[in-house]
Order: C-alpha cells, then sequence, then structure tokens
C-alpha cells in the first residue's frame, strides 16, 4: 500500500494528513472523532483504497500533527469549511466522506454546507443523539489530554487499563503513540484540551437531526453492536438506527460486530465500505 504524509496549507491553518492509494484516484475524505487523529484510519485506509480510490486521512485542527487555532474557531461548521479546503488543496472538485463519531457529523454539516460536491458519505457510529450514559465513557477519555505522562510505554498501558478498546491490535498502539510529544517530564497527548472541549460543547448545543435533510447522496451508516461499556448503551441508539434510514432517502445502515472505537478496526467494518464504493474485496494489507 502506498502512503505518504503531506501538510495542506488551508486559509484556517495547516492541516497535517497521511494519503492511502493513489493520489490520481477519487478521492474520500476521512474525518476522525473528538479527540482522535488521522493514525485512527490506518486499518480502514489500508483496506479501502488503491489505484481506484485514495483515502486522504486528516487531523483536524486542534489535534495531531495540525495546528491548533485560537478560541471560538472550532465546532462543526468550522471543520466542515476545512474539508473544502483540504479537497481544494488537494485538487478535487469532487469527493466522498468517511467519518468517525464527531466526524460523522461534520461530514453531515459538509453536506449541508454544499452537498453538491459530495459523492458518497459514510457515518461511522453517529448520526443523532447518543444515549446519554454512553457519552461517559467519551467524556472520561478526554481527561488524557493535557496530562503528562512518564513514557509512552506508560501512555499507551494506562490507555489499555480504561478497557474502552478490546480487542486491542497494532493499529492502537501506532494511534496512540503517535499523539504524543516530548515534554519535560516525559510526554503528553498533542491534541489540545481546549479545542476538543469546545467542539464538544457544541454538540451538546447543537443536535445533528436538521442536518439530515441535507442528505441527499448516498450515505452508508455503520452502527457499532457492542456498547462502548457494558451498561453505558450506544451512541447510536436504537432509535436513531430505525429512524435514520426511514428520514433519510438514499442511506442505508449495516450493524458491526464492534464498539464505538473498534468499528474502526474490524474487517467487516472495511468489507462494508468497499462494498458501498463499488470496490472488489481487498487483500490483506502488505
Amino acid at each position: 500500500m502506498i502512503t505518504s504524509e503531506l501538510d495542506l496549507q488551508l486559509p484556517s491553518g495547516r492541516l497535517h494528513a497521511q494519503r492511502f492509494g493513489s493520489p490520481h484516484a477519487p478521492m474520500v475524505l476521512c474525518v476522525p472523532g473528538l479527540s482522535a487523529n488521522l493514525k485512527s484510519f490506518d486499518f480502514l485506509g489500508e483496506r479501502i483504497a488503491g489505484d481506484r480510490l485514495q483515502a486522504v486521512a486528516l487531523d483536524l485542527r486542534g489535534r495531531g500533527r495540525s495546528d491548533i487555532t485560537p478560541p471560538g474557531t472550532y465546532g462543526w461548521p468550522s471543520h466542515a469549511r476545512d474539508l473544502f479546503a483540504a479537497a481544494d488543496a488537494l485538487g478535487a472538485a469532487r469527493f466522498s466522506l468517511i467519518g468517525h463519531s464527531m466526524g460523522a457529523a461534520v461530514s453531515m454539516a459538509a453536506a449541508a454546507q454544499d452537498a453538491s460536491r459530495l459523492d458518497r458519505i459514510v457515518l461511522i457510529d453517529f448520526c443523532g443523539q447518543p444515549d446519554a450514559a454512553s457519552l461517559v465513557p467519551i467524556q472520561s477519555s478526554v481527561n488524557r489530554l493535557g496530562q503528562i505522562f512518564p513514557s509512552a510505554e506508560f501512555y499507551v498501558e494506562a490507555v489499555k487499563g480504561l478497557g474502552l478498546i478490546e480487542p486491542w491490535n497494532q493499529y492502537w498502539d501506532a494511534y496512540f503513540r503517535y499523539e504524543l510529544e516530548p515534554v519535560a517530564g516525559g510526554v503528553r497527548p498533542r491534541s489540545d484540551r481546549a479545542a476538543v472541549l469546545e467542539d464538544f460543547s457544541y454538540g451538546q448545543a447543537h443536535p445533528a437531526y436538521p442536518l439530515w435533510p441535507s442528505l441527499t447522496m448516498p450515505v452508508l451508516l455503520l452502527r457499532a453492536g457492542r456498547e462502548i461499556l457494558p451498561g453505558t448503551g450506544y451512541i447510536v441508539s436504537q432509535g436513531d438506527r430505525e429512524r435514520f434510514p426511514r428520514e433519510v432517502p438514499g442511506a442505508r445502515v449495516a450493524d458491526v460486530d464492534a464498539n464505538h472505537y473498534t468499528v474502526v478496526t474490524t474487517e467487516a467494518s472495511a468489507t462494508a465500505i468497499r462494498q458501498f464504493f463499488g470496490l472488489q474485496q481487498s487483500q490483506p494489507p502488505r
């Protein structure tokens, strides 16, 4: 698999990105979740990209190795504008989106801004109003931001101990190591806590349902069939899972035997996405 990292200079700031597949193929931008970084798409990028599709995963502003911008510059619409600016920088007049968690909300916000440029959208485990208890583990995971840890190994073991990601694999090890930067006393996550909290607050105040009518293109919703932790409910509630395909005419829903995190590192998700894009089944990544 051909991969390359690049920096995109946008009006709002610099975004770091990673491309999977041929730069000459039709493009899908991959949009991470609330506190996530572009490495959350390594598993899927290796399995869906190639000569017929390029997947470009982004560090949203305030995350990973992208710029941290001032307070008041975040929120779903701001990130959505960045998607169009990123596509412009990459020379794509039309493109598709794959958004995980908050990235799915940003993808819907992009459809509300200019659906005419979007070919297809994949929403990974977000579409409406999550079960209230399901947000507790999400908030807990944000607590790692801004903290200093003695070493990368200590940090990875601490994340493992939360029990949110099972089964663990090398993709998660690479994901959490990528977000670290050396500081006095050890390492800390690069993602900016204030940026993440601003986006979380935006989501609390702005339900996603008004964005549904803008989804006029083919849409695939992947719903994680396992709770993040037992008893915490679902990010895509059962009610939204049933309502979404009724109210979004071009949508289909696929249930995946994974939780909100591991849904992006599961073969069933890669298979469903490849089928959605009309691609042949991929071989294991080399």
